[in-house]
């Protein structure tokens, strides 16, 4: 039988973008969250004389082998490079059910290579080494590692360097889905021309970045808690998403997806609202165009999505998926 794999989606709380390194690569700091938004990847393999990989697909965008394009897809890519690492030949289906956005910054296509390396090894019975699992995925893409951990993570390099953080507590979150979509590439490219001065003059900000989020979760050294939060009866105030947001985290792709889009700021402006009942954080995902909100409650979220879909744009309701929830749901019986 094949095995079925949700292969979640995730969002970046803070995202600060260096110049580019002598590699071509942009050196990041970000702080990845998963969602329990998800597509489904299913995987049948058997062993054979020799490799076969055949994708499909369910969303035209999606390369996929009856295009003639399936290499280019993230999903094919991981499958091959792990047979070759596992010294194995076999027949391999891959289907991509999409419920999340192409081009949207969610991490869809990086989540459905590690969803179905890990349908590839339930079918087979083998594994790859942990290590060996991420030095692939970091060679297949940026974002691809993450997927790996789970839950709330640290990325740095080019954000294929990934560290994983205690997680956030379960929080209600909407996201918005445009109908443009934006290109990771085109993103960078009009990055580096608006931020050139920027870069020159803007210091370790990829340092200073990270060191806000690493001590978003350091003790003060009086008494057991988060540091810089004042200690209330409510939970919210315990919540370390909220030491997060006064630090002032913020996406630098913002500035290149609103001017090109100018939609997208009145997204966001939906998924603010007002007191009572403001988000807690909305921001961009990665290079957009996807947008999300994260809110106190349920009913506060809700009525998010009912501003943005009265917009006109798409709004899903969704929560945080922490990692041991995201380990223990990927595989679909």
């Amino acid at each position: 039988m094949a095995t079925r794999v949700r292969s979640f989606a995730k969002i970046n709380l803070g995202l600060a973008v260096g110049p580019a390194r002598a590699d071509g690569f942009h050196g990041l700091t970000t702080m990845y969250q998963t969602l329990g938004l998800h597509d489904f990847v299913t995987v049948s393999a058997k062993a054979s004389a020799e490799t076969r990989i055949t994708l499909t697909a369910d969303h035209v965008g999606v390369p996929r082998s009856l295009a003639g394009n399936a290499e280019k897809n993230t999903a094919y890519v991981m499958v091959a490079g792990a047979l070759a690492r596992m010294g194995v030949t076999a027949e391999v289906t891959i289907d991509i059910a999409k419920r999340l956005p192409v081009q949207g910054g969610m991490g869809a296509g990086s989540a459905n290579a590690v969803a179905a390396l890990l349908g590839l090894e339930r079918e087979l019975g083998k594994a790859l080494p942990g290590a060996e699992r991420l030095k692939l995925a970091a060679e297949v893409g940026s974002d691809v590692p993450l997927f790996l951990v789970g839950g709330t993570v640290l990325g740095l390099g080019r954000g294929e360097e990934v560290f994983p953080l205690p997680d956030l507590p379960v929080t209600h979150c909407v996201v918005a889905i445009p109908r443009v979509g934006v290109s990771t590439k085109l993103a960078f490219a009009e990055l580096d021309k608006r931020s050139a001065l920027t870069f020159a003059q803007g210091g370790d900000r990829l340092g200073e970045l990270s060191r806000v989020l690493a001590a978003v979760w350091c003790m003060d050294g009086v008494e057991p808690g988060l540091s810089g939060v004042t200690r209330r009866t409510s939970d919210l105030a315990e919540n370390p998403l909220l030491a997060l947001v006064r630090t002032g985290i913020e996406n630098d792709f913002e500035e290149v997806a609103f001017s090109q889009y100018p939609s997208l700021r009145s997204t966001k402006r939906e998924l603010v609202g007002n007191d009572p009942g403001a988000a807690i954080f909305a921001c961009l995902s990665g290079s957009g165009s996807a947008l999300f909100g994260l809110y106190a409650s349920q009913t506060d979220a809700r009525a998010a999505q009912q501003r943005v879909q009265k917009a006109g744009t798409q709004a899903i309701l969704t929560e945080t998926l922490q990692r041991p929830a995201y380990w223990d749901t990927m595989f679909a019986e």
